[in-house]
């Protein structure tokens, strides 16, 4: 089995401060750009699993480059470069307390609500008599405020955005246009795939007065995607779709009892499950790209990592 980086510990030239998120490790480089690692970690349920998935940085890594150079022209985007397989150094921005999440159809989180019996969210309403999986007339835009790590991101609808002052009602307008105009050329770029970019979600801030897209876009693990192939039909039939996310893993541990709640243990993650989740999110990278996926060399991440950087951070 390859090697998995589930934990960095670097010390580059100018290091002001690491943050260790669920996914990604963060390094503040002289408080003007961000080294971001992202690691073979994987959360679900706001919960870090026990094992690293193989390749998993890597392939996050790269679709999220690909995507802010190919959404680069919609709005300013905080990636400077991509010194290694597994990580992007950006402009440091002070981010937004809250996930911009838009929803173009009704499903995860959205249809377990719905079926309990609510119609709004995020103060947005739903009509009845929807389906799981049925599309939206238009993509609604449902926010979460961003969690620490051990907490769970919370709803938060517009009006409380705005009276919390967690952004001006001038900043909310921006991040609404900009989180439509990104879902649109991403649902585009996933038809020319064969998919459906069902949800997504975007995070914001500004530098130097500018809001700027931050983090990643367009992944498997912030993203949904069903393939358009037999959608219609699968839809009619009320089965299933066939979906390119990290879903999949969400059911394998629901189906063995675990949701993320107190008491609740993570079921036992074998060499067998471990390397199915990665041969799928290869499987995402190369469907959501259209291009092979070419694995790095597993044997010294950190070393290979600290290298690179290190590099960069000399000639920049």
């Amino acid at each position: 089995m390859k090697k998995a980086l589930v934990r960095t510990d670097f010390n580059f030239q100018g290091q002001k401060s690491v943050y260790h998120g669920k996914v990604r490790d963060v390094y503040n480089i002289n408080d003007e750009v961000l080294v971001m690692v992202a690691t073979d970690r994987i959360s679900a349920f706001d919960v870090v699993l026990p094992e690293g998935i193989p390749y998993k940085g890597q392939m996050l890594n790269q679709i999220a480059a690909k995507f802010l150079d190919a959404t680069a022209d919609i709005c300013p985007n905080w990636k400077l470069a991509t010194p290694d397989p597994m990580v992007t150094v950006g402009v440091q921005c002070k981010g937004f307390p809250v996930e911009m999440i838009v929803r173009g159809y009704l499903c995860g989180s959205a249809w377990r609500a719905y079926k309990s019996g609510v119609r709004e969210i995020c103060g947005v309403k739903i009509p009845d008599g929807m389906r799981e999986n049925q599309r939206f007339p238009e993509p609604i835009i449902t926010p979460t405020t961003k969690a620490e790590i051990g907490e769970h991101d919370a709803d938060i609808s517009k009006e409380e955005i705005l009276a919390q002052g967690l952004a001006t009602p001038e900043e909310y307008e921006v991040l609404e246009k900009y989180t439509m105009a990104l879902f649109k050329r991403g649902t585009e770029i996933a038809a020319q795939r064969g998919l459906i970019l069902v949800d997504t979600k975007y995070e914001f801030g500004k530098h130097n007065g500018t809001i700027y897209l931050m983090d990643e876009i367009h992944t498997p693990d912030s993203s949904r995607y069903f393939y358009s192939e037999g959608y219609e039909e699968r839809f009619e039939k009320g089965e299933a779709q066939k979906q390119l996310s990290k879903e999949f893993v969400r059911e394998w541990l629901m189906d063995n009892g675990f949701q993320g709640k107190a008491g609740q243990k993570v079921p036992e993650m074998t060499p067998a499950i471990v390397e199915g989740i990665s041969d799928r999110y290869i499987e995402l990278y190369e469907h959501i790209t259209g291009e092979k996926f070419v694995k790095g060399d597993t044997d010294n991440l950190a070393n290979r990592i600290e290298k690179n950087v290190t590099e960069y951070l000399k000639n920049k």
